[in-house]
């Protein structure tokens, strides 16, 4: 099995506990939130709710158009936020065809 390289980082976040699940936990976070991962399959509130955030941590915003619940264990869970700078460079850097760039916010 091909495993792309993003699942791999976001483990690394996990092991780092540098992941935040769920829109809500998300929004509690003050600061230092460099990546947005959302899924393809997350309804128009939870969309606005990445915009917002976007917004907000001026970070970029990655679309996962399959394969999400690889990243998020949790279920309901549809959007994620990684709070590591140098692992979610990594993740931008190589992301394939599973992941598009969903929203800007300045480079980190």
């Amino acid at each position: 099995m091909n495993q792309s390289k993003v699942f791999s980082y976001v483990g690394f976040c996990k092991r780092a506990d540098k992941i935040t699940y769920g829109s809500y936990s998300i929004g509690a976070l003050k600061s230092s939130v460099y990546l947005l991962i959302l899924s393809g399959e997350a309804a128009k509130n939870t969309r606005r709710f990445a915009i917002k955030y976007k917004n907000i941590f001026s970070c970029p915003v990655i679309l996962c158009k399959r394969d999400f619940d690889k990243i998020a264990d949790k279920p309901q869970c549809k959007l994620v936020a990684i709070r590591d700078k140098n692992l979610a460079e990594a993740i931008l850097n190589c992301k394939d065809d599973n992941f598009e760039l969903f929203g800007g916010g300045k480079d980190i």
